[in-house]
């Protein structure tokens, strides 16, 4: 699948945003620490340091560069060269020019590069530093202020200016472990490492939209749990959002985690759940034996953290009982967002909002492709008409208009117009079939049947009109049957019509075109013309075939037409068609025959030999060729409608009890 990824930096309200050249590799550290070494160095700043390094966090810490009067040159390096600052002010920090020149310059390159400062308050009060008074203020007064006076105005206003900035305060008698845990988290998140922000997408047309939508059902807000599913059909962006979302409001949680691709690792939910608690409790040697131990660790070690977890692709509900088993597992304020292709698993785990991905608009549509084809927001001009061609074939799926459009990169028009020719074998409409077909394949036997029916025949039918037909061939009831495949996002019902986006239904026809590529008879189902043509005059048809459905007026037929389909369902001969050379009789018809519609029927009679006691629906209303439907009496315990009218032969009789002649 090609990548549509590509990193983006998010920033808080509360922090300096990164200027637009910014990268991960421009600085050779992530923080710098300033400190006062004799009220810190053995006891907060050892336990910071140590939590800093065991998050992967690389930090500066001046352990040998305090010699002679002014900094030296590699102390301002490290600090130009740190993404983010943080002052440690402790009640000496000001008696030392040191610390004061340090902070000068982590406040002119906070202004110039636009690089993080935070302050920590330790064991005095901010509003002490802001002003120089208190104990803080005593130390900073036992500064030699004539031999320091060029520089006492400058130390002063940086004083102001940090104490102003965002940080965290520290009083005696709270916990120093606990205290730090929550620094490391917001760094974490927040502004330590934006590198650690989730690769989106390289366009994101229509992502902020769609992931601004999902935030406000996320209610980020509100003190209480709160899940909330994404749903729609492979391809249309689900994860994209996703990411986008969790970038975006991640720094408003002590701990998050994003777990990718669920549906593939699920065969290893231990695993699973081990990386949801590592990223969540920050012990990288925690280890889950069992899947139990596992949701044990989850309901027990997360009561009382704030934390922002995604899951990515969901396609079971015994993924989310044993990764999030209820709301009460996390702590106040915690959002769960769950992506999947199948609506019933957000159903059944209570969610408290499921937000459905919809279809990019046109111009959408055609911005996306083109910045794909053409590395721009337009086609050219000679490419246009293509161009639109290939955004209606996409129907504003994103996975078709940036796969299309890469693989549409620099080619003639030549090329195009053959790559948009060509409906099977191409790599791009591969590839792209690949990822809706996944669906497919998780549903089980009788709802494949269902999806392959109406890809095949029912796209564009009335539900009231498919319904009978879907009942007659299968034992799962049609109202559980589209249910279920609305909730899988492969079809949509609009004003009671079945609706199914072109690529899926051109999915579920190559499904029935690979059982046999070669042979038409091997195929489950005939709905064209020419193929139905095909296999009734040359009597290819196999056991493999179950439906037949024509619409168009212009088939074939002869007495062996039918006599190899032994497990053929339905058939539906709807139109006035035009019979060469046919001698009014067959030999055969299939005793698997559930749904028999065929008006204007050229039979005389039916094979004496048939007996479908599976029959629910017979309908050959006006055929006036027909005398009598079959010798002596049959018995059809499951018809149900029988549409004769027009049939003028006073041979047909219809006893009460489902016996005929």
């Amino acid at each position: 699948m090609a990548s549509l990824t590509k990193e983006i930096a998010s920033s808080s309200s509360s922090s300096v945003p990164f200027s637009s050249t910014d990268h991960p590799n421009h600085y050779k550290y992530e923080v710098f620490l300033s400190f006062r070494g004799e009220d810190t160095r053995h006891n907060f700043i050892d336990h910071f340091r140590s939590a800093l390094c065991d998050k992967g966090i690389e930090t500066f810490i001046d352990d040998k560069l305090r010699r002679g009067e002014e900094i030296p040159a590699a102390l301002v390096k490290a600090i130009e060269e740190s993404r983010v600052s943080i002052i440690v002010f402790s009640p000496n920090y000001a008696s030392s020019r040191w610390c004061l020149d340090e902070l000068v310059k982590i406040l002119e390159c906070r202004k110039s590069k636009g690089q993080e400062v935070r302050s920590v308050f330790y064991k005095v009060d901010p509003s002490d530093v802001r002003h120089q008074r208190g104990a803080f203020g005593k130390a900073f007064a036992t500064l030699d202020q004539h031999k320091h006076k060029d520089s006492m105005e400058k130390w002063k206003a940086a004083l102001t200016e940090a104490a102003n900035l965002s940080g965290w305060p520290f009083k005696d008698g709270e916990y120093e472990a606990k205290f730090i845990k929550k620094i490391i988290g917001e760094l974490s998140t927040q502004v330590v490492n934006p590198s650690c922000d989730l690769h989106v997408t390289e366009h994101p047309i229509g992502i902020k939209s769609f992931s601004e939508e999902v935030c406000k059902l996320l209610r980020v807000e509100e003190n209480s749990v709160h899940m909330v599913g994404i749903w729609g059909p492979g391809g249309i962006g689900k994860t994209t959002i996703a990411k986008a979302v969790f970038n975006s409001i991640r720094h408003r949680f002590a701990c998050s985690c994003f777990l990718a691709e669920v549906r593939s690792n699920s065969n290893d939910l231990a695993k699973l759940q081990k990386g949801l608690l590592v990223d969540i409790l920050g012990d990288s040697t925690l280890e889950v034996s069992s899947v139990d131990q596992g949701v044990s660790f989850i309901k027990t070690r997360m009561r009382k953290q704030k934390v922002l977890i995604v899951l990515d692709d969901v396609n079971h509900s015994s993924q989310l009982q044993k990764l999030v088993p209820y709301p009460g597992c996390f702590g106040p304020g915690s959002r769960v967002l769950i992506t999947t292709r199948d609506k019933r698993w957000l159903i059944a785990h209570q969610v408290d909002e499921v937000y459905q991905v919809k279809m990019l608009k046109d111009h959408q549509a055609l911005n996306l492709f083109s910045l794909n084809a053409f590395k721009s927001n337009a086609p050219p001009g000679e490419y246009l008409k293509l161009s639109q061609r290939a955004v209606r074939y996409a129907q504003g799926l994103p996975l078709a208009l940036i796969v299309l459009g890469s693989h549409l990169f620099r080619r003639s028009i030549e090329e195009w117009e053959a790559i948009l020719d060509s409906s099977r074998r191409e790599d791009p409409h591969i590839e792209i079939r690949d990822v809706l077909k996944i669906s497919y394949d998780a549903l089980g036997a009788d709802l494949k049947g269902y999806f392959l029916d109406i890809a095949c025949f029912f796209k564009g039918w009335h539900v009231e009109n498919a319904k009978p037909r879907l009942d007659a061939c299968y034992d799962l009831k049609s109202v559980n049957g589209i249910a279920r495949l609305q909730e899988k996002a492969l079809i949509r019902i609009d004003d009671d019509i079945i609706w199914m986006h072109d690529l899926i239904e051109e999915m579920g026809k190559d499904t029935v075109h690979q059982e046999s590529p070669d042979e038409l008879g091997e195929r489950s189902r005939l709905w064209s013309e020419d193929d139905v043509n095909y296999v009734l005059t040359n009597t290819t048809g196999t056991n493999k075939v179950i439906g037949i459905q024509v619409l168009t007026s212009n088939i074939s037929l002869n007495a062996k037409s039918f006599s190899t389909m032994k497990k053929l369902k339905y058939i539906s001969i709807i139109p006035i068609i035009y019979y060469e050379s046919f001698w009014r009789n067959i030999d055969y018809l299939s005793d698997e025959l559930r749904w028999l519609e065929w008006p204007h029927c050229p039979l005389q009679c039916f094979p004496a030999d048939f007996h479908a006691k599976k029959l629910v629906n017979l309908n050959i209303h006006r055929s006036s060729i027909i005398t009598h439907l079959w010798e002596g009496y049959k018995s059809f315990p499951l018809l149900t409608y029988m549409n004769l009218s027009g049939c003028e032969s006073d041979r047909i009789v219809i006893h009460q009890r489902g016996e005929t002649r």
